[in-house]
């Protein structure tokens, strides 16, 4: 045990990257460190960490903001439901425990957004509790070196996976062995073309010794990917001297649950506007105004995890504003549009197009 934590903590000191948050024991920097690397790249993360610490210097000023500022801060980071899950994790924090952190694993679990490795991490390296993490670089690295071939992510493999964790954390540094774990995994043990011939534990690595790092660990059967087909309605209206569209705020419990998006069309398959404009959902958008179409994006393509989004945006100029008010649609000046938290998608199509400047002032 002390020989295993010793060679992992030797390669941890050799080749450790400086992040911002491992070089403190506040709890609240380290939360929002874990909450944000969640299915996000490192490199990505680290600018979005220093922004949301920049407005939000601790949780008291977090616990104040409004989801409409997160989500914006949150924009381009996906999976929307853990800037939710920050936001009102911050506000118990501050109105059930004087805005204090729980010091204990247990108690850090019972908060939205914090499951068993996010309270692991934030207990072990701000309170220095012996609790280990596991989590997708732990999960490689266990499971080759213990020759784990339960397929990855299924119960017996956890298990498997975190036993061997426990009985292996080092007691006096239980923060710096999940850090080096997971560094480990990140670094040196990687999902292609790890660096066996280099590796400190390649005697003992069952993996390795058998030749089956490639096979291990075991996937489980692909997820089943959805096609969706988005028509966006990018209607541009004059009115009081400026230039005007209009956002829709997503309340379904989908993808982009309280981001801001243009009115839209969702088909089963790829569409012109002459597949749509004479249905009714377009009809129950346009009414009786007077349109035209001034132009017609290229298809988009957006993957996610489990879907995959094809996209068209469609500008139309329309000659006065709509009179429905029936779908919740909110007339935004092109000036404030960068205010609304939007999905990457519709983000990166205004970042390469801008809003079309379709009227000329008289």
């Amino acid at each position: 045990m002390k020989h295993f934590s010793q060679l992992l903590h030797n390669w941890y000191d050799q080749n450790y990257r400086e992040l911002p948050w491992r070089s403190t024991s506040d709890p609240y920097l380290i939360w929002i460190s874990e909450i944000i690397l969640q299915q996000t790249r490192v490199i990505q993360g680290i600018a979005y960490y220093y922004r949301f610490i920049e407005k939000w210097p601790d949780v008291k000023d977090l616990a104040a903001a409004s989801e409409q500022e997160v989500l914006k801060m949150w924009q381009g980071l996906g999976y929307y439901s853990r800037a939710r899950n920050l936001l009102a994790t911050a506000q118990i924090i501050v109105n059930r425990h004087q805005g204090i952190f729980p010091p204990s694993s247990k108690e850090l679990m019972g908060l939205k957004g914090i499951g068993k490795y996010t309270s692991a991490a934030i207990a072990s390296n701000a309170f220095n509790e012996k609790v280990a993490v596991v989590d997708g670089n732990v999960l490689r690295f266990v499971t080759r070196l213990q020759g784990i071939t339960s397929p990855l992510q299924s119960n017996d493999c956890f298990k498997s996976v975190q036993q061997f964790v426990d009985e292996m954390i080092d007691e006096e540094s239980p923060g710096k062995f999940n850090q080096a774990m997971m560094e480990f995994g990140a670094l040196h043990c990687t999902p292609q073309k790890p660096d066996c011939i280099h590796c400190p534990f390649s005697t003992s690595c069952y993996a390795f010794t058998h030749s089956v790092t490639d096979s291990i660990p075991v996937k489980k059967q692909k997820i089943s990917i959805r096609t969706r087909h988005f028509n966006f309605l990018l209607f541009m209206v004059r009115h009081n001297g400026g230039e005007y569209t209009y956002l829709q705020e997503r309340a379904e419990k989908d993808i982009w649950k309280g981001l801001h998006q243009f009115p839209l069309i969702e088909t089963d398959q790829p569409a012109g506007f002459d597949d749509f404009n004479q249905t009714e959902a377009f009809n129950n958008i346009i009414g009786d105004n007077n349109y035209t179409l001034v132009s017609t994006s290229q298809m988009i393509r957006h993957q996610l995890t489990h879907q995959t989004l094809i996209a068209k945006f469609f500008v139309i100029k329309l000659s006065e504003k709509l009179k429905n008010n029936d779908l919740s649609l909110s007339l935004v000046s092109s000036e404030n549009l960068g205010q609304y938290p939007l999905p990457r998608l519709i983000d990166r199509y205004l970042q390469q197009h801008g809003l079309p400047n379709l009227i000329k002032t008289k």
